[in-house]
């Protein structure tokens, strides 16, 4: 009987843990919100309705970056002589249309997927002059890639990823319901405010996909996947040099990057990101394709996997330069062709 007491009143304690913690959470956010907007610094705060209901704990589990301490093989990278004051992606190769896209993850950890399978499709069409307009399945790379990709949902190693290109390749897939590919991403966009355009992601990280080698019953595509895979000739990692990493970009296309990501980055609303305040939540993985310079600010042009809902449209802008929270330490990249 005392077993059966102490049980019930856990279950009914649960709730209000949970609670506590979200209150908490709102609490420390309406500071960081107030703290970075009454300064001068070079960034907006403030509530995106992507993060907005989590707690930091929910955040932490979208940012899925792990380090596995393996480099790819650095590419020799000879810098470019002259190097624009800006330069984006998206208006350097306009018949690429996955170079301005904008996924969404949902509420598991594969950023580390999708940074890799979004900045490769926008190389495949880079390096083919247009001529393959693939978009590369997330699905495919989060649920197939095992041991040497990381965990799922779970998060995942960027150069894993890459490497898998290389040795297994990878499945076109379309977004969730697309099934004009052959592997759609199984999750729903969602976010967790009532009044967001996607409404409130499941409660918990998602279970990893498990691993389906065909494409999906609904698909429309016409390839079966086992002529579907698409592999890269190479894989590298990227001088952290800034110099290096434009010139990777104007040459090859979009790269992906990993960095550290604290409280408040998840409440950016616009301008030149740096670090103010705030507990470190883990590593995140996106894509750059451009940089600039704001107000006397140097920026990367950063694409994330948070919905159109989320910063910038899902863009960001972060400080370019002086490696801020390790943007510039762990670049990496691949050559189709």
């Amino acid at each position: 009987m005392r077993a059966v007491t102490v049980a019930l009143a856990a279950a009914a304690a649960a709730p209000s843990l949970a609670m506590d913690k979200l209150e908490i959470t709102k609490q420390m956010r309406a500071n960081i919100i107030d703290t970075v907007n009454s300064g001068k610094g070079t960034w907006v705060a403030g509530e995106n309705s992507r993060t907005s209901g989590m707690s930091y704990d929910q955040v932490a589990r979208l940012c899925g970056a792990k380090k596995s301490g393996r480099k790819l093989l650095p590419v020799q990278t000879a810098i470019a002589a002259s190097i624009p004051d800006a330069f984006d992606a998206r208006t350097a190769w306009p018949s690429c249309k996955t170079i301005g896209e904008i996924r969404d993850q949902s509420d598991c950890g594969s950023c580390w997927a999708f940074g890799a399978v979004e900045a490769a499709s926008d190389r495949v069409c880079i390096a083919t002059n247009g001529t393959q307009q693939l978009h590369l399945s997330a699905e495919d790379l989060v649920s197939c890639c095992g041991f040497q990709c990381g965990d799922g949902c779970n998060g995942g190693y960027p150069e894993g990823a890459w490497s898998w290109f290389t040795t297994d390749g990878v499945a076109t897939g379309g977004n969730y319901n697309d099934f004009s590919w052959c592997r759609a991403y199984s999750l729903a966009p969602c976010d967790h405010h009532t009044t967001g355009q996607y409404g409130p992601c499941p409660s918990g990280i998602q279970p990893t996909p498990s691993c389906q080698k065909s494409c999906d019953s609904q698909s429309t595509y016409g390839t079966k996947y086992s002529s579907d895979k698409h592999k890269f000739a190479s894989s590298y990692s990227v001088s952290s040099d800034p110099r290096a990493i434009q010139t990777e970009i104007m040459t090859n296309g979009p790269v992906e990057a990993a960095f550290d990501v604290y409280a408040d980055f998840e409440a950016y609303k616009g301008g030149v990101y740096q670090h103010t305040t705030g507990q470190y939540l883990g590593g995140h993985a996106i894509k750059i394709l451009g940089w600039g310079v704001d107000n006397g600010t140097p920026y990367w042009l950063v694409a994330n996997s948070w919905n159109e809902d989320w910063g910038e449209q899902g863009y960001f802008r972060i400080k370019r330069g002086s490696d801020e929270c390790g943007i510039e330490d762990d670049i990496v990249a691949g050559k189709y062709q």
